[in-house]
């Protein structure tokens, strides 16, 4: 099992930054995936970009160049680095930890934190 815990979101102008954090709890390995995901009323949760073990991290077209993901192996948490935000970021921010067990896909997710861009 594991329990994944994000932080870090709230209201921020449009061109500010945030930083959001995941600590991730119980049987981690480091060549799990992780990542970030993201959530508006009424739409699909969306990739925001993900990271397996320590590989370059993949991004969404619309967040490349403004948000970076990186991960602290050692304790172990994610991080999303957002900067020149805008109003369109608006949304719930969702770190997901996906594991392989027999060729299955196990995922796990947070709670969320909320961020709001204001314009």
């Amino acid at each position: 099992q594991v329990q994944l815990v994000e932080s870090g979101g709230g209201l921020v102008q449009a061109g500010g930054s945030l930083r959001l954090s995941c600590a991730a709890a119980g049987r981690v390995l480091d060549i799990d995936e992780m990542g970030w995901y993201r959530q508006t009323p009424g739409k699909q949760r969306e990739l925001v970009g993900n990271k397996i073990g320590d590989d370059t991290p993949h991004y969404a077209d619309s967040v490349k160049g403004r948000f970076t993901i990186s991960r602290d192996f050692a304790k172990p948490f994610l991080y999303l680095q957002m900067n020149n935000l805008k109003p369109e970021d608006t949304a719930d921010y969702y770190c997901n930890l996906k594991q392989w067990n027999s060729g299955a896909p196990q995922d796990y997710w947070g709670k969320g934190t909320l961020v709001t861009v204001s314009s």
